[in-house]
């Protein structure tokens, strides 16, 4: 067992979920609530949580959320917390269960609505230390959002944007790689590519910050590793660690800033006439943003093909690279139109991770970046 603490008390291996009711106690939580899906619970993978809890019968079990997740299931949420008198709660599954999970723990003690808190509108300072605590718990290895200090939210007015608050990051993260084990292959490869979007996006990212720069890179490593194998042999226990590091890595270093990879993949994922999921939209968009940055990364393309194996140039590797592990063409066939294109590229200009993308980019880099991302 690994026991890292880098932002948060992590726990990592296989069997971390049998350390649940320990860590619990050692944060005082006794009534939490579970934000999950029911796609988990369909598979039977709630029962494994409860039964790894000291008081089953003292928990709340909130299973709507949604791909995407949203303020108003927020709400929904909330209102089983203090039904159930909680005092805590547990992301159970993929981002979206996390990033709610996190959303809950701040209108646990704060005011809502919800959308007050979003970064882009000034909500990183009204964020106070008494949120809720939160033990987040993936299924997935992806977005790495159990150490990170944001919670992507879909707000009532449509925007899908970031609350961020080093008060957001949970307590506790237990990183069980088992609870992985058997994972269809396209969502392997679509949150797998979520996660090397983190690693990339930070590591070319201008700011300054050697230390996350080193975590993505071996991010990146990982997944070069063990991601086309996961995705071949859902049972490869090796490949199902390496992913979990990997994303885990990806949201530890992403405090350093991300890029207009994320910019694009977040209001496209909020819009409302197609349900779009985040890992797929950033991989579709990887190539076309790798060659729009390509004059302003210095050596680092050079760096990641290294650690990638990638031969010749990185953003037509990493077209292949998604081609060979399934991902759909391009925005067209996830459905995706034309005339969504010019609202999402002046979203993508209010975007928080807009600033931090390498070379400056204007509505319409945007709009040539979403026509060659098509397919």
């Amino acid at each position: 067992m690994a026991l890292i603490n880098y932002l948060t008390r992590i726990q990592i291996d296989f069997g971390a979920l049998a350390l649940l009711g320990a860590e619990l106690d050692t944060i005082g939580m006794r009534r939490p609530l579970i934000v999950t899906d029911k796609g988990l619970v369909a598979l039977g993978l709630t029962e494994r949580l409860l039964a790894a809890l000291p008081d089953a019968g003292a928990a709340a079990l909130f299973d709507g959320t949604p791909e995407n997740p949203t303020e108003a299931a927020a709400v929904d949420a909330l209102a089983l917390y203090r039904e159930g008198d909680c005092d805590g709660v547990i992301g159970f599954g993929g981002g979206s269960s996390m990033d709610l999970a996190k959303a809950v723990a701040l209108l646990a003690t704060h005011d809502g609505p919800l959308a007050q808190y979003a970064m882009v509108d000034g909500g990183v300072a009204r964020i106070r230390a008494d949120v809720a605590p939160v033990v987040a718990i993936p299924t997935t290895a992806g977005t790495g959002s159990e150490v990170g200090r944001g919670s992507i939210i879909v707000f009532d007015d449509g925007r899908k944007t970031a609350l961020v608050s080093p008060y957001l990051i949970p307590r506790v993260a237990l990183c069980d790689p088992e609870l992985t084990l058997g994972l269809p292959p396209g969502l392997t490869a679509a949150t797998g590519l979520d996660a090397l979007a983190h690693c990339v996006e930070t590591f070319i990212s201008p700011l300054v910050n050697p230390v996350a720069e080193a975590i993505g890179l071996d991010g990146v490593g990982h997944v070069a590793a063990a991601l086309e194998r996961a995705v071949t042999d859902g049972g490869d226990r090796d490949a199902r660690w390496r992913m979990m590091m990997a994303a885990m890595e990806g949201a530890m270093c992403f405090q350093k800033g991300l890029g207009a990879v994320h910019a694009l993949s977040h209001p496209l994922g909020g819009l409302r006439e197609v349900s779009l999921h985040h890992g797929t939209l950033n991989a579709v968009l990887m190539p076309a943003v790798l060659r729009f940055n390509a004059d302003h990364v210095g050596d680092k393309y050079d760096r990641l093909s290294r650690v990638l194996g990638a031969t010749g140039d990185l953003a037509d590797w990493m077209a292949a690279f998604n081609e060979r592990l399934g991902v759909p063409r391009g925005l067209a066939a996830m459905g995706v139109n034309p005339a969504m294109l010019p609202a999402i590229a002046e979203a993508a200009t209010k975007d928080h991770c807009h600033p931090t993308n390498p070379r400056p980019a204007t509505v319409a880099d945007y709009q040539a970046i979403l026509e060659q991302s098509m397919g």
